[in-house]
Formats: C-alpha cells, structure tokens, sequence
C-alpha cells in the first residue's frame, strides 16, 4: 500500500526506537522483496496493547517495522475488570492483533485494589507487573507502550500540579528499565491526532475508555480521573488562553527537561554507589561509628562527609533515593531535615521517618535504622 506522510513518519519513529534499543534487522534476506518469517529465535517486540487508538495503531506500525527487520511482534492486552463489558472489550482487542498478525498475543486479567492510591494509580501499579510478569515469561526483548506527545503533556501538567519539579517537567522517559523488563515509547513525537488518522489509513478500528470522558460536551466532574479532566478540560482552556498548540511545546519542553534530568541521575549513579551502603540487618553495637547506640538495626548508612561538598540538587536526590531503595516513599520535609544532618549538622536529635525508620548521624555517617532503633533517644 501507498503510505500517508503520517504513517511514514511514524513507521520511522518506531523503527528509530527498535534501533535505539538495539533491535535491528536479522539478516540481509530482510532487504528482498517477498515475505520472509522472522526466526523463532530471532528478538521478541510486545506491544502494550488497551485497543484505544494509540495502541492499536502502535501494534499494527510495530509488527511492520518488526516484519521489515525479521524481529518477531507481538501483544499483550491486560483486562483491568473495572467495567462491566471489559472482558468482552479484551477478548476484540486480542482478535484484532491476531488479525494483524501480532503473535504471541497474551492476554491477562488483573485485580486492581485501590487502597489509599486511589483507582487511577493501582491500576497503574497492576498494569506495569502484569505486563512485567508476561514479558519475562515471553522472554521479550522490549515491550512498546503507545504513549503519544498528548499524554507526554498531560503527564508534565499533572506533575506540576503535584507540586513537581524537575521531574515533572520531564515527563515520561523514552525508554527505562522496570521489575527487570525493558520499556519504550517510540511515539512520543506523535500527536493523538495522528495516531487517529494512522487508525482511519490502516482501516483500524478501535475504542475509547469511558473514563476519558470522550465525547462529553461540559466539563468533566471529579469522579473523573485527573489525566482525563486535563485532556478534556484544562489544556484546551490553556490553548484557548494561550492561543496555538500547547501539547507540542510541553512535548518539546519535557525533552530538554529530561536531558537535565538524565544528567543529574547518571551522577547520583555514580555516588550512590560511593557514598550509600545496604546493611542486612547489622546491629547497632556499642562501638565505632555506632559507639552510643544500642538498640535496633542499621538498614542503611549515609557518607555525610563525603556529601556535604555536593549540590543540593544532588544531595536531595541521593538522600531521597536512599529512602526508596529501603521500600519507602520520601516525604520532602524528611529529605530536607536529612539534609540538614548533612550540611548543618550540629548534635541534633534523631528523624522520625515514615515506615518505622529513623536516622542519626554519627561521626561523619548518617544512620537509617529499623523499627525507631534511635526514635526515643
């Protein structure tokens, strides 16, 4: 078929983004005309498939790109069960990537349990390890999510109205590492408006999710979840404000913004290993750097000294990293009052961090301590 200039560009979008992620073609047998199966031990490609217009067009480009370089496609499609007619909804969408061609097309139902996240976010965290756990067991290569420019501007909005920093600005990443799988998003560049023409090209249908509040004239209530009320309401009030496309200047602003943010992670890197250490469950003896403690475990240790020269946007985030890397969620006023441990230390007491943890320092060594080992000292 004649390829649209739209469909063009995003066929080179994701055939960039396999060749970033090492994915390249097979052999030259690829370049001859005919078709050529790709070799049942040649890279698996998965595609995070919801049957909304991004994924589906995103299944149908990347088994084509993947076709052209003999890299075998497939699909993963997750039933979060929120809804009455989700099962059904499931079972079309996994027919329509076999339709395409996409295969190994795996399809898993999960239980999204809220909690104190709320719907939006467990669902999230019940997506991603479903989608882990499948591409493992697939032993896939990458797994594409179909996140377009739209989301990435969605996303930047929506952090900074968390009150984010550098982080929110830059968005969602190109590419990263989770539970031991590989992720990207080769349509970052794209707008949703193309991925609906890509759709209306390749004669795809597909759905929209009721939540995203598709269709409904007034605005969106609360009950709807925040990245719908910021699709639907607040960035065409800010076009209208601003008078031309804001989705492409956040899109273009998160990419600058990431490049920062990159660079300041590769540092914290490269100190965390140096200044940070893990303890198993070591207890707090009587001896030095420890030689007044007595009760509890050090979970972590913290080379203060070593980090009291850097900058604080450094410190903040390795500070801040420590406390994930322990399963905690930081707090900012926890990360600061470690953060005065480090830079105007001056005999102070211990923190009371969430999750029954404290910290103290001692000598130049910021101690994080089990179960409040130095809480009521």
């Amino acid at each position: 078929m004649a390829y649209s200039s739209i469909l063009k560009h995003m066929l080179g979008e994701v055939r960039a983004c396999l060749e970033a992620e090492g994915i390249t073609r097979q052999s030259r047998k690829f370049l001859e005309h005919g078709h050529h199966a790709a070799g049942q031990d040649s890279p698996l490609v998965m595609v995070a498939c919801s049957g909304g217009r991004d994924s589906i067009a995103l299944a149908s480009l990347a088994h084509t790109v993947c076709g052209m370089l003999g890299v075998r496609c497939g699909a993963v499609v997750i039933d979060h069960g929120l809804f009455e007619a989700s099962a059904p909804l499931t079972r079309t969408v996994v027919e329509r990537c076999h339709g395409m061609g996409l295969s190994p097309v795996v399809d898993r139902r999960i239980q999204v349990l809220p909690g104190g996240k709320g719907v939006e976010a467990a669902a999230r965290e019940a997506r991603y390890s479903a989608i882990c756990d499948t591409a493992r067991k697939e032993q896939a290569a990458l797994v594409l999510l179909a996140h377009t420019a739209d989301d990435q501007a969605e996303t930047v909005l929506m952090g900074l109205l968390r009150g984010g920093g550098l982080s929110a600005l830059a968005g969602m990443p190109r590419s990263m590492n989770r539970d031991g799988v590989r992720f990207a998003r080769p349509l970052l560049d794209c707008t949703r408006r193309q991925t609906t023409q890509a759709c209306r090209d390749l004669h795809l249908e597909w759905w929209d999710d009721p939540s995203n509040g598709e269709g409904v004239g007034t605005r969106l209530s609360a009950e709807y979840p925040l990245r719908s009320r910021v699709r639907h309401d607040l960035i065409p009030m800010i076009e209208e404000f601003w008078g031309s496309d804001i989705v492409t200047q956040l899109a273009v602003g998160a990419k600058s913004a990431r490049s920062d943010q990159d660079y300041l992670e590769r540092r914290v890197d490269e100190l965390m290993d140096a200044v940070v250490t893990l303890h198993e469950g070591t207890a707090i003896v009587e001896a030095s750097p420890f030689e007044d403690a007595s009760t509890g475990e050090v979970a972590l240790s913290i080379e203060a000294k070593a980090l009291e020269g850097e900058h604080p946007a450094i410190r903040l985030r390795i500070l801040s990293r420590s406390l994930e890397s322990l399963g905690l969620a930081p707090a900012r006023r926890h990360v600061e009052a470690m953060d005065n441990l480090v830079v105007k230390w001056h005999g102070q007491g211990p923190i009371v961090i969430n999750g029954g943890y404290s910290a103290l320092r001692r000598g130049h060594v910021i101690l994080i301590c089990k179960d409040g080992g130095h809480a009521n000292r």
